[in-house]
């Protein structure tokens, strides 16, 4: 059965239409005669949503009782049974109820694309697995409903749905996406214009990476290898000079400059193998330097420095390639065209930058080809040993009378010798042979024939064919082992350099399968797990049996070429898409591909710590939740039940005025009871990121007073200097005050007798600071942020006086107000708690952002 095709529509935020629209899709294929069912679509009480749904038909949801409570999911049975061409399925992140058939809904979307059914989904952008703490970290809100980025990547289609931060905060005022109690509280917390500016940056360039994994698919199923310049990458070739320094700004200045292009640093080990202590700290500080700039370093194996980095950049699909000018003599580049050269005359539609540095033409020649005998070497080899020999020998001839036959046979041997140095047994062979007849032909009696009549020459021409074969064999052989333990030092430098880089990344094993992929020019890598235990050798292949756990480069979907995938264990593989590596290279992937399993192990272990922490934390809170409030909320309940049951059972014995007394003291009881409750759940809104604040303009000289006024008489001796001439704030006017009573509480507790707390303000440019200062004993400056976590008391007096979360919730409500809440040490002695909220805009500048947000959508 063929599987269904996936088709997704992404968003930067909740209410930018991504169901809206995927619904208006699925209208458009109903049109044409599709048979599309609706699945699942949560309308959030959008009217506009559920007007879409009206004409189209909907599958019944599945109810699950979970708590006491009942949900509606969505029923994977009745949409297989029904059987549609189209299922539109939303929100692919969510997580079922416990008792589901899956966990999440993703799996659920699966089994009907296996089934043959075409699935429409959505998905915003913060809950993509490997996005989800970066969202947290601008938004400040973590999200618990995750899906793998793979499973996002293998759909078929992916669109945004894309809309301005402008025009979506617009169509939250408008009420379109929530209702009106919350539109406040979102404006000014999640949706605020930064925070969907880079929402939306992020969304782009994540589509972006998906596009070029699709354009990277398609170049490999159609065998493209030429460069496309649909995205500028720029490669910096490194020989491990000081001048890289120089090249690496160059190149990170023309990616600069390219908007922001992709910049790759390649270093070829080649030659000897071997990288002198000097080049390996240049290379080492030329990494750091590459890696700060943004870009990625790379290692590669090669014995051509220009074939090997024009390979690695036409892998890179690179536009531009940084090279540093000659830093050979002149007569050595009349020699030899060097690699500069080389690299432009063979580059094709590749940009070549020639960048010149301090070292051009000044540095010793490096000599990297010894021991290396490639084809040039060898062609250069036979050249001379058919043109060389030959004037060798011609040369000698007028020297026939004052030489012996043998001096002349030495001094060819040398000669034979060298040219095996330079090109090889091969023409070193037929140097050997080449002497052989010429030294028969001029030095040998009689003259200028090959006949020969003293067989003293005959055996010391054969003596000299034998020798300059041995000697050939036994210098090719040291060759052969130079090269050799070159390759092997080099791919000992490429691990060791590649290993560096996954164990610095954040993301060890997409980081690595990514480095592998480059340096070995592959159409992509794909580390595989067996999902069927017990399969056997024959079903290696077969896609059902292995599932993708991540990947480099396109396409992803299959294992790969059976021939280039490389086992690790019973239960993980890694595939190779491209080219077919050779033994040595082969040996390296090997190697890589340990290097993965144990990233992934690694991995996994983290996130199973992570999962373990979360949980020992929530014991850790609970824990001290329950010690925290066992007397504390038992206390002022106790006192309470005291009150009204002898107010009940013996109330006539009481006088009016006791009456009254037991009475204010149930009333007091049942209102500290009610202010340990408040914040209790308010401090559980907070860490649950749902705790919103409606700013508005303040005057503080108006709101310390309230704050006052309900601390009662403990308060009347605060010392308030707060001047009406002070710029309004945006504040919530009830968080406010609810800060204010917890620190203007918390410094009279500490506050010696005869010394009352002081508040005073001030304004700092679009600042203003409310500092509220006790001359009590004082906090250390390395316990200070120990008072705002929760439950914390630091050695209070007593355990009467609240559960610890006064100044923690202060902190939290003052975040969410766009403020700050911090401790500084009082002159003199005691504590300062400093209070700083936002301004309220000028005028002017009020009247200028309300006209940007009043054009239409």
């Amino acid at each position: 059965m063929t599987r269904g095709q996936l088709r997704i529509y992404l968003g930067a935020a909740p209410g930018v239409g991504k169901t809206f629209t995927a619904l208006e899709e699925a209208h458009r294929r109903a049109e044409r005669g599709t048979d599309v069912v609706i699945g699942f679509v949560e309308t959030h009480g959008r009217p506009q949503t559920a007007a879409l749904i009206k004409d189209l038909e909907t599958t019944p949801r599945r109810t699950l009782a979970y708590r006491d409570t009942e949900f509606e999911e969505f029923d994977v049975d009745a949409v297989l049974a029904r059987a549609p061409r189209i299922a539109l399925v939303d929100e692919l992140a969510h997580s079922n109820i416990p008792g589901s058939r899956n966990d999440k809904r993703w799996q659920d979307i699966d089994e009907l694309l296996d089934a043959g059914i075409d699935v429409i989904s959505t998905v915003n952008i913060q809950h993509l697995e490997s996005l989800n703490d970066v969202v947290a970290a601008i938004t400040g809100v973590p999200q618990r409903e995750t899906v793998p980025d793979e499973v996002v990547r293998r759909a078929d289609q992916i669109e945004l749905a894309d809309i301005t931060p402008e025009a979506l905060r617009r169509r939250m005022v408008h009420g379109n996406v929530y209702p009106p109690e919350k539109i406040d509280a979102a404006l000014a917390n999640y949706f605020r214009v930064g925070n969907l500016t880079a929402l939306r940056e992020i969304a782009l360039l994540w589509l972006a990476d998906k596009v070029e994994d699709q354009l990277e698919k398609y170049r490999a199923a159609e065998d493209i290898k030429a460069t496309w310049e649909s995205r500028e990458r720029v490669v910096v070739a490194l020989s491990g000079g000081a001048e890289g320094d120089t090249l690496v700004r160059r190149a990170a200045r023309i990616a600069a400059r390219s908007g922001g292009a992709d910049l790759k640093a390649v270093y070829i080990a080649s030659g000897d193998g071997l990288t002198s202590a000097r080049h390996a700290r240049n290379l080492a500080r030329q990494q750091g330097l590459v890696e700060d700039l943004g870009g990625s370093y790379h290692q590669v194996v090669g014995d051509s420095i220009p074939e090997t980095l024009l390979e690695f950049a036409r892998g890179a699909n690179a536009t531009q390639l940084v090279l540093g000018a000659s830093r050979r003599g002149r007569f050595a580049q009349v020699l030899s065209r060097g690699v500069g050269v080389t690299t432009t005359a063979k580059s094709g539609p590749i940009d070549v930058h020639l960048v010149t540095h301090e070292k051009v033409a000044s540095a010793r020649r490096v000599r990297a080809g010894r021991g290396l005998i490639g084809s040039g070497r060898r062609w250069t080899g036979i050249t001379l040993a058919l043109l060389g020999i030959p004037a060798l020998v011609t040369a000698l001839v007028p020297l026939r009378e004052d030489l012996s036959l043998t001096t002349m046979i030495l001094i060819v041997l040398t000669a034979v010798m060298g040219l095996t140095l330079t090109g090889g047994m091969w023409p070193a062979l037929l140097a050997a042979l080449t002497g052989f007849f010429l030294l028969n032909f001029f030095f040998t009696v009689p003259y200028y024939t090959f006949k020969m009549t003293d067989q003293e020459h005959i055996v010391s021409l054969v003596i000299f064919v034998a020798l300059a074969i041995g000697g050939a064999s036994v210098v090719n052989l040291s060759a052969a082992r130079a090269r050799l333990a070159a390759r092997a030092s080099a791919e000992a430098q490429t691990l060791a350099t590649l290993a560096g880089n996954v164990l610095r990344s954040h993301h060890r094993v997409s980081d690595l399968l990514e480095q592998l992929r480059v340096t070995f020019s592959l159409d992509s890598v794909t580390l595989l797990e067996r999902v069927e235990p017990g399969a056997g050798p024959t079903e290696r292949h077969d896609a059902k049996s292995w599932r993708a756990l991540a990947c480099a480069g396109a396409p992803c979907q299959s294992p790969g070429v059976a021939e280039n995938d490389i086992p690790i264990n019973d239960d993980l593989a890694l595939a190779l898409r491209g080219h077919t590596l050779e033994a040595p290279d082969r040996r390296i992937a090997q190697a890589f591909a340990m290097h993965a399993a144990a990233a992934l192990e690694q991995e996994r272990l983290e996130r199973q710590a992570e999962a373990v922490q979360r949980l020992t934390d929530t014991d850790k809170l609970r824990t001290a939740l329950l010690a925290a409030v066992s007397h504390d909320l038992r206390t002022p309940l106790a006192s309470a039940r005291v009150s009204v049951s002898s107010l009940k059972s013996t109330g006539d014995l009481f006088t009016a005025d006791e009456r009254d007394e037991l009475l204010e003291a149930a009333e007091a009881s049942l209102a500290r009871l009610s202010g340990l409750v408040d914040n209790l759940l308010d401090m559980s809104r907070l860490q649950a990121g749902v705790l919103g604040a409606s700013p508005v303009p303040i005057a503080l000289d108006e709101a310390v007073p309230p704050a006052l006024d309900e601390l009662g008489e403990a308060a009347a001796d605060v010392a308030v200097r707060v001047s009406a001439d002070l710029p309004e704030v945006m504040a919530d006017p009830g968080l406010l005050q609810r800060i204010l009573v917890n620190v203007i509480g918390n410094a009279l507790r500490f506050s010696p007798e005869g010394r009352a707390p002081q508040v005073g303000a001030s304004a700092h440019r679009e600042l203003v600071q409310l500092r509220i200062s006790d001359h009590g004993p004082g906090v250390p400056e390395e316990d200070q942020e120990l008072m705002f976590t929760p439950f914390q008391r630091l050695g209070d007096r007593d355990n009467t006086t609240g559960v610890g979360l006064g100044l923690a919730l202060s902190r939290g409500l003052a975040e969410a107000m766009g403020g700050s809440l911090v401790p500084e040490a009082t002159p003199g002695g005691g504590l300062t708690m400093v209070l700083t909220l936002p301004q309220r805009p000028a005028p002017a500048d009020r009247v200028e952002r309300e006209s940007v947000e009043g054009g239409d959508e």
